[in-house]
């Protein structure tokens, strides 16, 4: 008894949970910042200077208040900016410019209105059909980006100023600015949300989903719901970005995405659910608001905001997954073991090479043959829909527009340019078998094309340096991705989202916003000349093909690729050297995506920002497509192949009718989700 008093004296009498510690250092933060910000401005800080900035970071916190309710649920949400943009082009193309008078409430619930219907389109994917987070809202997001693009493909239109006066002015004239009323509005909400079941299902959903569902929560209804509340919110982020610009930009919240995540991560919520709220949410897009702001009165060229909104998500995961248990920290313990062992002779490269390994005997039994067909029996039912559906696109091709099956051009055409995305999915579809996603990929080819691009400038001379040199740095990459991953413990999605951001502000860095340079005569002509009625590359991708094939199902490397995929720890405990491998893996990936940025350039003589866009959802589709699972541990690169030339064929039939490009986004996001839940997995 007399113990346990001692050890209650002994406990500090007023303790900090973790969630509120991280909030308290974002406000010291934050407020350090603000004590810059004044000291750098040329007067002291004024009402108009705070209002200024309440308005500049209230889109992004709107935004990251309902990401932060889909992480603390466990999930993740990618199409967040693709439905601020909807929102935008919808209000801008459903006011009525003659109009006298608009209702400041009826567009706001409009706008509100869209963003919970796009929500509830998550929501029943993730919830009633139980598939990924990452892959439908990958895919949401690329269709809500189509169906942005088709109601307008370009700036424009019109805004009623009524919104802007309303929102960006004062809800206490002099005293409290009206994007501050706002938010505190959508907190207190959340408030008086998480004090209900439905706000305890939340957090006790992103816990533990099994545990939860145990003691009677409906785990299935409260995601649902989840993405219906976040859905609101970037609509409502849709309806303030609208009376800031007073127009329409059908792209203007993709650049919202990585400042989302960052806001999340440096307002104390953990990545994985359970822990967190939006109100450290909301001084975290403060923070990055502030740095911004801080660079461009320095004079730094705002293209490095990217690189430190990239920099700041990889430092703020770091700062809060920092305890004994960390995966850095078990990583230093392993280092520290292994040096002791190894000065102590103790490893078992320094120990005596007997072969220990237990031997079977065969009494003179030869082994029992098995048939190609039972041996690969899954691998033909999953990549096998593939190749039927390719036949069919094939056939409705030639029905269509003639000159395609018997046309030696047609099916040239389609080898060259199925290439980049035959190079991505070994990349990107190794990534998956192990259970990973890189969503580095747009920018690493982006980054390749400039600075091959730049470096040769139109020399073939200068291409037998600037090629190695530009697949090395790809191959960097992904070894930093592969690092941050497997060393710091950071989970793949953040850390090549991260590395994505910071690619893109270097590319910005290295081209001034325009790029520079052509690409050789030898590379062009090897992507687009003519070698006895064949492009040279056609041959280049059967080789490649072969050794795809090989890499992924004949050597080690594929076998623990399979392993890691199957079961992390399993393959731990069998031996396998996880680490090595999946770092080996994102190294591949950034290696393929160079490549590719390299044909690119040659395909189309020069470089561009952006070039990159359009493969991340493909890279993906490919390997869903072909039957690999998306969690990791299925798949074939023939299946994957497979995927390729069907979304190529379909593209090629696509460009040859009169539907509108962005279809090609709809139906790329369509064909995934469709691809996932046909080819999933059945529970038991």
């Amino acid at each position: 008894m007399s113990s346990l008093a001692s050890n209650a004296s002994r406990r500090p009498r007023f303790s900090i949970s973790a969630e509120r510690r991280s909030v308290l250092i974002a406000i010291v933060v934050f407020l350090c910042l603000l004590g810059i910000v004044d000291w750098v401005s040329t007067g002291p800080l004024s009402y108009f200077d705070i209002s200024f900035l309440s308005s500049g970071g209230a889109t992004s916190a709107l935004a990251a208040i309902g990401q932060t309710i889909v992480i603390l649920s466990g999930g993740f949400d990618l199409s967040a900016g693709a439905v601020i943009s909807l929102v935008n082009v919808v209000l801008a193309q459903s006011m009525d410019p003659a109009a006298e008078q608009t209702s400041v409430l009826y567009w706001t619930c409009a706008g509100i209105g869209v963003g919970m219907l796009t929500g509830a389109l998550n929501g029943i994917f993730i919830a009633l059909f139980r598939l990924q987070p990452i892959v439908v809202t990958l895919s949401t997001m690329f269709i809500i980006q189509g169906l942005t693009l088709l109601i307008m493909d370009k700036p424009g239109g019109f805004v009623a100023p009524d919104l802007g006066t309303f929102y960006l002015g004062d809800a206490i004239p002099g005293w409290l600015p009206m994007p501050l009323m706002v938010i505190g509005a959508v907190l207190l909400g959340w408030l008086w949300l998480k004090n209900t079941r439905f706000g305890t299902a939340i957090y006790a959903v992103g816990s533990d989903p099994d545990a939860a569902a145990a003691i009677g929560i409906r785990v299935r209804l409260t995601r649902f719901f989840v993405y219906v509340i976040a859905g609101g919110c970037y609509g409502l982020a849709g309806v303030f970005i609208s009376a800031q610009t007073g127009s329409a930009d059908p792209l203007v919240g993709n650049p919202l995405l990585l400042s989302m995540f960052a806001a999340v991560v440096v307002g104390g919520t953990r990545l994985g659910g359970g822990r967190g709220g939006p109100f450290g949410t909301v001084i975290g897009a403060y923070i990055l608001m502030m740095v911004v702001n801080i660079l461009l009165v320095l004079n730094v060229s705002a293209y490095y905001s990217t690189i430190a909104e990239g920099t700041i998500l990889i430092l703020a995961v770091l700062a809060g997954s920092i305890s004994y248990s960390s995966t850095l920290a078990r990583q230093l313990r392993g280092a520290r073991a292994w040096f002791a062992a190894w000065r102590n002779g103790l490893l078992p490269s320094q120990l005596d090479r007997t072969d220990r390994r237990l031997k079977l005997a065969t009494n003179g039994l030869q082994p029992m043959r098995v048939s190609f067909l039972s041996r690969n029996r899954e691998t033909v039912r999953y990549a096998l829909p593939a190749y039927l559906c390719l036949i069919l696109v094939i056939i409705v091709t030639q029905l269509w527009l003639g000159r395609a099956v018997l046309n030696p051009t047609y099916w040239n055409s389609l080898i060259v340019l199925s290439t980049f995305l035959a190079i991505l999915a070994l990349g990107q579809g190794t990534v998956i078998l192990t259970g990973g996603l890189d969503l580095s990929v747009p920018w690493t080819i982006g980054i390749a094309g400039i600075l091959l691009a730049g470096i040769v400038n139109g020399s073939d001379a200068a291409l037998t340096y600037a090629l190695p040199f530009v697949l090395l740095i790809a191959a960097l990459v992904g070894f930093i991705n592969g690092v941050g991953i497997v060393v710091l413990g950071i989970s793949p999605i953040v850390m090549t989202l991260a590395m994505n951001g910071i690619l893109q502000g270097f590319a910005l860095v290295y081209s001034q916003g325009t790029p520079a340079g052509f690409s050789s005569p030898l590379l062009r002509w090897f992507m687009t000349g003519k070698m006895f009625m064949l492009t040279p590359v056609v041959p280049f991708m059967v080789v490649f093909v072969i050794a795809s094939v090989f890499l992924l199902g004949r050597t080690a490397f594929g076998r623990r690729v399979y392993g890691i995929g199957n079961g992390l720890r399993a393959a731990q405990l069998s031996g396998i050297a996880v680490g090595r491998t999946l770092i080996l893996v994102y190294v591949l990936s950034g290696f393929c995506a160079g490549l590719v940025g390299v044909l690119l350039t040659g395909f189309s003589g020069q470089a561009s920002l952006g070039m990159g866009d359009d493969y991340l959802l493909p890279s993906i589709a490919v390997v869903v497509v072909g039957g690999a699972l998306i969690t990791g541990g299925r798949g074939h690169y023939l299946g994957m192949l497979g995927g390729v030339l069907l979304l190529t064929a379909l593209q090629m039939f696509l460009a040859g009718t009169t539907l509108p490009y962005a279809t090609r986004a709809i139906l790329f996001g369509l064909v995934v989700l469709g691809a996932v839940m046909a080819l999933r997995e059945k529970r038991s």
